[in-house]
């Protein structure tokens, strides 16, 4: 077999191809050098590299030992009750190991037991960076900006805590509603801001600050600070508070006599009556609810509310009657969608659906995604003889029922119309 020529060097010289038999001793002197001190430089390297692991593990495993007994000086420092001491403790192993959540919750609570609370903040803002759905670390941080001042932040973690549907514990759970109906008071959301605070009520929680609370969401004064003790408001929003807590526990009778006495003692203060009002819807007694919403009317504080509430309660049971409440309502503040809504009910009710649907229309773009405003609509549509229509406000309703998972999308149709939140701020602006 013929040899194929081996290729000629630039200098005339012949060099062997790499893995020829030979090779190495045909290399010139300088590249032979260079081989070997790179084998030398390579084993060097290598034992520095094992060296320097080695060094590694040592130091991680002093570091770990110093965390591990740093943890734990910290925790009994905590679990002694030794806050100043146990902080150092917990930095200094956090320093360590800064994904060490549990050390951040320690750190936040020995932080908020001291009343520091902007450092508390910080410990579980790091908690909830490295577990965001820990609904017990958002409470806490809400609880923290609640004490800073940050109204906002603090109602927006607290609402998350719900949302993660974390079970707290009884004592932090209550502490949480306290504050979540005291910063719904706080953003004007009345109606939202009694939910929390008759909860606590039903489980005998309503103590003094409990009463307050409720008494100043009932007569929606959005104070920061509660009124003064000794004084005349104070008194007030103490007993519509204690009154209207004895309703959440669905004592009607005793609550009605509370409330008697107050407005008898106080009729002019504002929303007194309007507060018994709301009260007396709660006992089901729709003629005395109201009396008082029209003895609110004329003490002049707010007719707004007072006109929606009788329109609200009179539908279903004499929509006649509520009607010209409904419409001074929209004539009065026609920003408010809410008011058209009931309007659109109530017109719908008395038979009068072609003025019904504007009305429920303008409800709709207000609340796109409420299912009795289409149901409502559907049948106006259908009333009217726009059957097109109402297909569409039929599929729409389809569309929504699937898209909440809802099994009755009409069963909540007839229940009592509350009015909301909605109305509440839509007047404010």
């Amino acid at each position: 077999m013929m040899e194929m020529p081996l290729p000629q060097s630039k200098r005339g010289s012949w060099t062997p191809m790499p893995n020829s038999p030979g090779h190495r001793a045909a290399l010139p002197a300088a590249l032979l050098l260079t081989a070997v001190a790179t084998t030398v430089l390579l084993g060097a390297c290598a034992k520095t590299v094992k060296a320097q692991a080695a060094s590694r593990q040592t130091a991680g495993a002093q570091t770990s030992a110093e965390f591990q007994s740093l943890s734990k000086q910290a925790q009994a420092a905590l679990d002694a009750d030794k806050l100043q001491e146990a902080v150092p403790l917990f930095r200094r192993a956090l320093k360590l190991n800064p994904r060490w959540a549990e050390g951040w919750w320690s750190l936040g609570t020995a932080y908020y037991d001291q009343d520091s609370y902007a450092e508390a903040e910080l410990a579980f803002q790091r908690v909830i960076a490295l577990e965001p759905k820990n609904g017990t670390a958002h409470a806490m941080l809400g609880l923290c900006e609640f004490e800073l001042g940050d109204d906002k932040g603090a109602l927006h973690d607290i609402e998350a805590t719900k949302a993660l549907g974390i079970d707290l514990d009884p004592q932090l759970r209550n502490v949480v509603l306290f504050h979540e109906g005291v910063l719904l008071t706080r953003a004007g959301m009345f109606v939202a801001a009694e939910k929390p605070l008759a909860s606590m009520c039903r489980d005998n929680l309503g103590g003094a600050d409990v009463a307050r609370a409720f008494g100043m969401a009932a007569l929606h004064m959005t104070d920061r600070q509660p009124p003064a003790p000794g004084s005349e408001t104070a008194t007030v929003v103490q007993q519509v508070g204690h009154a209207d807590c004895i309703a959440a526990q669905k004592d009607f009778d005793t609550a009605r006599r509370q409330f008697t006495y107050v407005v008898t003692t106080y009729p002019h203060f504002p929303y007194v009556h309007f507060a018994f009002g709301r009260m007396l819807i709660e006992a089901s007694d729709i003629p005395g609810a109201v009396s008082e919403f029209k003895r609110e009317i004329d003490e002049g504080h707010d007719r707004l509310l007072p006109m929606l509430q009788i329109a609200a309660a009179e539908y279903k049971l004499d929509s006649a009657a509520g009607l010209p409440y409904a419409q001074q309502a929209v004539a009065l503040a026609p920003q408010v969608p809410f008011g058209h809504y009931l309007l659109g009910l109530l017109l719908a009710n008395t038979g009068d659906d072609t003025k019904a649907i504007p009305e429920l229309e303008t409800a709709r773009k207000a609340f796109p995604k409420d299912l009795k405003i289409y149901w409502a609509l559907a049948a106006a549509y259908a009333h009217a003889g726009r059957s097109e229509d109402a297909m569409k406000a039929r599929a729409e309703i389809a569309r929504l029922t699937q898209t909440a998972g809802q099994q009755e999308a009409g069963a909540g149709l007839d229940a009592p119309i509350t009015v909301t939140d909605a109305a509440d701020q839509s007047r404010k602006n």
